[in-house]
């Protein structure tokens, strides 16, 4: 693979500059993983197809398999720039023992909107897709009688009458959240501190002020149950407001396996209704992205300890990966290979010397050879485990370009010992920090 032909075009010198630095401190860039993205193409066309499937009002289920180091993070992060490109909105919610036990949905209802984004509003996104919401129902409230613009309360009371008829389905099951839009409504014009506590209320957070719950007829605060309504009336808002669907990734649902086992079998019991739901037609614009190792997938103490949850998410591989079924509901991450980690440096390459001034001088001193031979000799640092080293690599790789574009006079291959520290060991070992950041883009 030349350099010519990993260029990506049309990156600002702002986004180049962002990429740049987020693998020089060595973490997943918040945006721009298109400029990284080696070896994805075999899941492009089956991705797109359930984007589109979802855009039209299906919902999709997609479980990640990988082990530490094969890529996750990467990946999903990656799905989710390209559903935000086509207007869905994104959330990512990582599974904790501690922080979002996944058996309380409630808890994570609330994690999915604190990290909601589009591709305009960085988290949380959800009180401008209330507010986007709202103005597209008095907008269609006026289209269907333009008279009622003329006076205040005929407008507000037609647009609670839409609203009503809009959430008709999520009503019936949860009337608490169209009370709570409608009094938000309301009180968005008159009321500010009213309609702040309600907007957190239907956010799921806890400890709303009572003044604002009764404003709204309302009690209480979000349970189990009521979190399964919450994001169905979620998906009717963002539908309403221009966007298509909802990715939600749950992150690292693998760490189910460490918890004590009545928690677990709760955990896998909720994940199990929650796939139910989806298939009984509940949540029509979700694309529900899962993420665990095949040990989850595949030992006693992940989804086989629920035989219907085993079933629905079983997927035979084959022993060549080259015929895996991308389409399949359970997917695998190959892994990185020396190849596809000297494309993924040729392509930073790229992308770190483009609109600079040294362009010439860091083209000709960090070359595809050299690269090539520097991911060996990281690889070789840390026993030849391939897939632990994209991130170490990444940022050393950066590290010797500064040097290149700083220095004219420096000769990674003569000034530069690739030495890796026992706390880079430490970090790029999964036994030990099993959540470690992945840069790994998967094979060819």
């Amino acid at each position: 693979m030349n350099a010519e032909s990993t260029q990506v075009p049309g990156v600002s010198p702002r986004r180049r500059d962002d990429i740049i630095g987020a693998l020089r401190r060595g973490t997943v860039p918040a945006e721009g993983l298109d400029q990284l993205a080696v070896g994805l193409d075999r899941f492009a066309g089956a991705l797109s197809e359930e984007l589109d499937q979802v855009s039209g009002g299906g919902a999709v289920v997609k479980a990640v398999r990988g082990e530490y180091g094969s890529g996750k993070t990467f990946f999903t992060r990656h799905l989710a720039e390209t559903a935000l490109r086509r207007g869905f909105a994104a959330t990512e919610v990582q599974i904790s023992e501690t922080e979002t036990p996944l058996h309380r949905l409630e808890t994570v209802y609330r994690r999915i909107t604190e990290s909601l984004r589009t591709a305009s509003v960085a988290p949380s996104a959800f009180r401008s897709v209330l507010d986007t919401w709202l103005y597209t129902i008095e907008e269609d409230a006026i289209a269907a009688d333009a008279s009622i613009e003329q006076s205040e309360q005929r407008l507000t009371a037609a647009t609670g009458e839409l609203l009503d008829a809009r959430l008709s389905g999520v009503s019936s099951s949860t009337p608490a959240f169209a009370l709570a839009l409608r009094a938000y409504h309301r009180a968005s014009v008159t009321d500010t501190a009213t309609a702040d506590g309600l907007a957190a209320w239907l956010a799921g957070q806890p400890h709303v002020a009572a003044a604002a719950k009764r404003a709204a007829g309302i009690k209480g605060d979000l349970d189990h149950f009521g979190a399964m309504s919450f994001l169905q009336g979620l998906l009717t808002v963002l539908r309403d407001a221009g966007h298509p669907g909802l990715l939600l990734v749950l992150d690292e649902v693998e760490t189910l396996q460490r918890m004590r086992s009545d928690v677990r079998d709760k955990a896998l019991n909720a994940l199990r209704q929650l796939m139910d739901e989806i298939d009984a037609g509940r949540y029509p614009g979700l694309y529900l992205v899962l993420t665990g190792t095949p040990a989850f997938y595949d030992g006693p103490n992940g989804v086989h300890r629920l035989p219907p949850l085993a079933q629905r998410l079983d997927t035979p591989f084959l022993p060549d990966p080259r015929f895996d079924n991308p389409r399949a509901v359970q997917i695998r991450l190959p892994g990185f290979t020396p190849d596809s980690l000297t494309a993924v440096g040729i392509r930073v390459r790229d992308l770190y010397v483009r609109g600079r001034e040294n362009q010439e001088r860091l083209h000709e001193t960090v070359d595809d050879a050299f690269i090539a031979d520097f991911s060996r000799a990281v690889s070789g640092e840390l026993g030849a485990k391939v897939g632990l080293a994209p991130r170490i690599f990444l940022r050393k790789l950066v590290d010797v370009m500064d040097r290149v574009d700083q220095f004219e006079d420096f000769d990674p291959r003569r000034d530069y010992t690739v030495t890796v520290s026992e706390a880079e060991r430490a970090v790029a070992d999964p036994r030990t920090d099993p959540d470690a950041i992945d840069l790994d883009l998967g094979d060819d």
